[in-house]
Order: structure tokens, then sequence, then C-alpha cells
């Protein structure tokens, strides 16, 4: 009996593990899966937090593993950085470094409703900004969703990369798959069709008008008046008739005569940019973490005694 009960604790310390990260709590709330499972985890010295990214049952492993690889080419202030990720052969799994955030879901769920609009250009623009340095090296970040857009203090966080690709091959039918946001999802990905830039750009226009309204697939006419051109461009069901990420970035932050097309975002993240809400829960998710004791690891089992 007593053998048995130090297996099951054995087994829960070790579901508590993912790779080196012993894990913290979920970032996510229960209810419509985010494109991943994400937790919050900390070196077993205490040293190091992070963002650990696993893939979701019923997604790929394998292609989540090479769509981790490539996130690393993936640079920029606006997309969250892979700093460390499985070995070959291990259950995937990557990590990003820590900061206090939350998903957008939930800080709309914080602030009780619709985010500011100057929240939600400072935002856009700067998730634009994001993939249009993806695009111009060529990658399709694919995995654009409400739940894949994290917000800190000082900006946006693009994760999930390659959510799309993981959850279904090309050439398949995508829609209902796990962690996809049907809303989010293009029409020619949701139909099969390989992750394209415009693609990205249809995601985009979806996260905000979820950011705008509470949902990815508002009326025309809920949409604020000002972000009602570019955000319905974006959904444009022809790939053709969407304004491309670059383009998108310039209508949500015009450039001044200090910046580029390529870093206005930079301009609309002044202080105030979230609403006070949200900066009171980012703090308070700070003082818990800091605060937050990991259990203590199993003893391990005596050495067989030499006969």
């Amino acid at each position: 009996m007593e053998q048995s009960r130090t297996q099951s604790r054995t087994r829960e310390e070790s579901a508590r593990l993912i790779g080196p990260y012993r894990l913290i709590t979920r970032l996510d709330p229960p209810g419509p899966a985010a494109p991943c499972r994400r937790f919050v985890a900390r070196t077993q010295d205490g040293e190091r937090t992070v963002l650990l990214h696993a893939p979701l049952p019923g997604t790929d492993p394998a292609r989540f593993a090479t769509e981790a690889d490539e996130a690393r080419r993936l640079l920029g202030p606006w997309t969250a950085p892979v700093t460390d990720l499985a070995a070959p052969g291990e259950t995937p799994w990557y990590a990003t470094p820590y900061l206090p955030l939350l998903p957008l879901p939930v800080a709309l769920a914080v602030h009780g409703g619709p985010l500011p609009e100057t929240t939600v250009r400072a935002v856009g623009a700067a998730l634009a900004e994001a993939l249009a340095a993806a695009h111009a090296q060529g990658l399709t970040h694919a995995g654009v969703s409400p739940a894949a857009v994290l917000l800190t203090s000082d900006g946006p966080r693009l994760s999930c990369y390659g959510a799309v690709r993981a959850a279904g091959p090309d050439g398949e039918p995508r829609t209902g798959l796990p962690g996809l946001d049907p809303g989010a999802l293009a029409p020619e990905q949701a139909s099969g069709g390989r992750p394209r830039p415009p693609g990205d750009v249809f995601a985009l226009g979806a996260v905000l008008a979820y950011a705008a309204t509470g949902h990815t697939v508002p009326e025309r006419d809920e949409l604020p008046p000002s972000l009602r051109p570019v955000i319905s461009s974006c959904l444009a069901r022809d790939p053709a008739d969407r304004p491309t990420a670059a383009a998108l970035t310039a209508a949500l932050a015009p450039p001044t005569t200090h910046r580029t097309v390529l870093d206005s975002a930079a301009a609309l993240l002044t202080p105030g940019w979230l609403p006070g809400r949200v900066i009171a829960a980012l703090a308070r998710q700070s003082a818990e973490l800091l605060a937050a004791e990991l259990p203590a690891l199993p003893a391990p089992a005596p050495a067989p005694a030499r006969t």
C-alpha cells in the first residue's frame, strides 16, 4: 500500500515537470482551447521563470516541434522569442521568456468588455509590424488568433507560431480542429490551403474585431467607425482584396517624420495605452508568481543494498 502511494506521488510530481521546468500555473483559464497548452514554469533551481508551450491533445506533436524550431527565426519586439525547446526525441515543448502577461480574451474579461479604441489600435499596429517583419523573411505565422495575443505592460506579444499547420495538414479541412478559432481562420486555410501571409492578415483582422467588440465575427455596424474600413478589409474573403501587413501597420499607426512604417507602433504604446484594470491584473499576477513556492521534489529512491 505504501509503495502504491509513493508511486502515485511520484507520478503527480512528474506531471508537474516538462523538460527541465516545473509547472507553476496554467496561463489559460478553462474554456475554449488556446492554440497550445501554456504554463508559467520555473527551472528546478528557481533561477529562471518562463512561459512554456506544449501541444494540445489531438494536434501533431512532430509538426508542433518543427514549428517551434522554425519560430526561433522570428525576431522583433512584438513576438515572443523562442529561447529553449525540447531535444530531439523528447515530448515536444518550447519556452519563451516570462513577463507578466494576459491572453487577449482574459484581458477583455478583466476589463469587463471590449477594449478602448486606442488600445485596439495600438495592439493592431504592433502585431501588424510583427507580421510584416515575418513576411519579409518569407515566414507565415499561421497561428494568429485572440488567444495567441499576449498583452504586457509595454506592448503585445504574438505567440503560438504555426498552430494551423500543427492542427491539420495541408489539403484537409481544418474547421473544428483543436485550438483553431474558426472566426480567425481564413477561408482558404479552413478548407486546407497552405497558410500564406494573406491568411495572417485575415486572422489579425479577426483579432482586432474581437478586441473591439468581444467576438471575431461581428456585424459591420458593431465595429468602431474609425476602425471599420481597415478591419473589414482584413476580413475580405478573397485574399487578393486584403491589405499587406505593412500597409495595415501604416493604416493603424501612420509613420511620423521620425519613424518608419516598420517601427511606428511604438508611438501608440505610450503610458495609459492599457486600461487600468488590465494593468492591475498584470501587477497581481507578478506578485502572485513572486510569492509562489514550488512543492518539494520527492526524495530519490535509496540505492539497492549490496549483497
